[in-house]
């Protein structure tokens, strides 16, 4: 079988030119009504890795969605949640593709970083690789879903001032748990699915960066992680190539950046004392590091929050 061509969307600014939607208000958060994108079955041999949230609401979307390495079981009124560097694919035919309507909100993780839903964003199960179920509303709960969204829309629509972050902050908690309320009420009774590798990967590198293993042991090596999978080092990094368009020195060093700016914005701990507790020796191979994988220095995106 073929291998799908991957997609790597890294801003929700390429997103709005991909979708050939006007430039978006706000370069971090952005709400789009789905009846003005454009789907089309041309589209279908590709695969799709987006480095932002994306939480969606569509109606009358007659399509075959595969989530990581599953299907994804969904039609009619729904919502589905995709988190920044999951791998995604949708199968659309000529009859749906004009057809559909709702709401896509897309949110970068760096608006979230200064604020204490950066770390409980992760905690939504519905975000992970193993759900393999969409949310289906009632009339009432769309309705909630909806308003809240637009409450989102509207706010950033409006003149940005100090308040306007944490007042988008407050209605995406709300939002998110409004949603974890419905799925609760859905899959009361469901299943436990089988993990897929990359949810596998994902537990793995979450356990490792939030215990002391980093300023102990450094950064996890790529044969440490094959081994606990249970896959050779190259069966790894190659799997992780063709669904994710990277390695998994590189997925290593993602989880790496997320967990530096987390310290970076929610401590006051020196740059050095971040770089020791991840893993570093020098500060200075820290900073390089970080530099390279966000273009800006850790003191310049910890002034970003000032």
């Amino acid at each position: 079988m073929a291998t799908k061509q991957l997609h790597r969307i890294k801003t929700i600014s390429e997103y709005h030119r991909l979708r050939e939607l006007p430039k978006p208000e706000h370069p971090l958060i952005s709400l789009i009504d789905y009846g003005s994108i454009k789907h089309s079955p041309e589209n279908n041999p590709v695969s799709w890795v987006f480095d932002f949230y994306s939480i969606s609401l569509k109606r009358d979307f007659n399509a075959k969605m595969k989530y990581g390495q599953q299907e994804y079981d969904f039609d009619e009124g729904i919502m589905f949640f995709i988190s920044p560097g999951q791998v995604f694919s949708i199968e659309v035919n000529k009859e749906s593709a004009s057809k559909h309507s709702g709401w896509i909100l897309l949110i970068h993780p760096d608006f979230l970083w200064n604020t204490p839903l950066a770390k409980a964003i992760k905690q939504y199960e519905y975000f992970d690789y193993s759900a393999n179920e969409a949310l289906h509303l009632s009339e009432k709960e769309e309705t909630i879903i909806v308003d809240i969204m637009q409450n989102i829309g509207q706010e950033y629509h409006s003149t940005i001032d100090k308040f306007s972050q944490n007042i988008i902050i407050a209605q995406l908690e709300l939002l998110l748990s409004y949603s974890e309320r419905f799925y609760h009420r859905q899959f009361i009774t469901r299943k436990i699915t089988n993990h897929s590798i990359l949810n596998r990967l994902e537990d793995i590198l979450a356990t490792y960066f939030n215990s002391d293993s980093l300023a102990q042991k450094g950064l996890p090596t790529v044969h440490y992680i094959a081994e606990l999978l249970n896959v050779s080092p190259n069966y790894l990094s190659g799997l992780l190539k063709v669904l994710t368009g990277q390695s998994t020195q590189q997925h290593i060093h993602d989880k790496l950046i997320e967990k530096a700016k987390e310290k970076l914005s929610t401590t006051d701990l020196s740059i050095s004392e971040i770089a020791f507790e991840l893993g570093f020796e020098h500060s200075q191979s820290f900073s390089k590091l970080f530099k390279i994988k966000t273009n800006v220095s850790p003191l310049e995106f910890r002034q970003s929050f000032n």
